[in-house]
């Protein structure tokens, strides 16, 4: 059992850095134009902490002239084409919305689709130099699915990757997005794609995390809180919840390494949602005052009200007086 919280906590810190330092610090370099100082820290990670810096990086704003400027005097600098790829993929995304498609515009997509074939173009030429590189292949999963360029071609993206980096959970992730239905898959190859993840990875590693993301995207196809709730609670759902939980969040060899809030996040909200209140209470605590939108956001849109509110009844129910 967890302790219920003495106060009132404050709203969730969402912001990368408060969990990653690094993500302050490649902020820092880029807003100082230091680009000896971006390639150090970058390159100093794993080939997770890679892909999760380069996506940070890339929603930083005004620096597409930067990342030209640096790759017409580098044209085979890796990580300048990656970083205006994935800049360019999010300045897309942020135009077309996270709306569902029938209520995003024809200019919004034409926009979109320019942004996405701009980043293409760059991570091509990062991809054909460096077919090693995990950052790169993860943006053009992301690419994949929003130049509509179907399951195979995704699929075939992360498989150049998996050869290098069997087990990288942000492209893992991507893919799983274009395997749902909302992307033109079923939920068969959703789920099925998630378990190959989780078995295949070590024990203690994160990637058991998909098989709860698939059913909650699942289930999260109800408008209903109460369907909602059965369906994850369901024999064969609670039985591979519990499974992943156990490979992963529950296991002793999990490290809160890059990525940890949000795996938590995606956990802390499939137990909530299955009403295992002391569970979901050991995973918001984990996070402290962290947390992650995760797909909070899917109930109402608003991401900070939904997670506080989960993380509340957690702690009221789940804990001890």
């Amino acid at each position: 059992m967890i302790l219920a919280m003495p106060a009132p906590l404050p709203p969730p810190n969402f912001d990368a850095a408060a969990a990653y330092p690094q993500v302050s610090q490649v902020r820092a370099a880029l807003a100082a134009r230091d680009w000896p100082a971006l390639h150090a820290l970058v390159d100093g990670q794993d080939p997770h902490g890679r892909t999760f810096l380069v996506g940070e990086a890339g929603e930083t704003p005004d620096i597409e002239e930067f990342l030209r400027g640096v790759l017409a005097q580098r044209p085979d600098d890796r990580l300048a084409g990656t970083l205006l790829g994935a800049y360019l993929i999010r300045a897309g995304w942020r135009i077309r919305s996270s709306y569902r498609a029938q209520h995003v515009s024809r200019e919004q997509f034409a926009q979109f689709h320019a942004h996405l074939r701009r980043a293409e173009q760059v991570l091509i030429d990062v991809t054909a130099r460096y077919p090693d590189d995990p950052a790169a292949w993860t943006q053009r999963i992301t690419n994949a699915r929003g130049l509509q360029l179907g399951q195979a071609e995704a699929r075939r993206r992360y498989d150049q990757l998996a050869k290098h980096h069997p087990h990288h959970l942000p492209a893992q992730a991507s893919l799983l997005q274009q395997f749902c239905p909302k992307w033109s898959g079923t939920w068969e190859r959703a789920h099925g794609f998630a378990r190959e993840c989780a078995d295949a990875a070590p024990p203690g590693a994160p990637n058991a995390v998909l098989v709860v993301e698939a059913h909650l995207e699942q289930a999260l196809d109800h408008d209903d809180l109460g369907k909602i709730s059965a369906h994850l609670r369901s024999p064969h759902v609670h039985r591979e919840i519990h499974e992943a939980a156990q490979r992963s969040v529950w296991h002793p060899g999990f490290r809160n390494g890059w990525g940890w809030v949000w795996v938590r996040s995606i956990f802390a909200m499939a137990f909530c949602l299955m009403e295992e209140y002391p569970a979901a209470a050991q995973q918001f605590a984990a996070m402290g005052p962290l947390g992650d939108e995760a797909m909070f956001g899917y109930l109402d849109g608003d991401s900070t009200k939904q997670f506080q509110r989960f993380r509340d009844k957690a702690y009221a129910k789940g804990g001890q007086s």
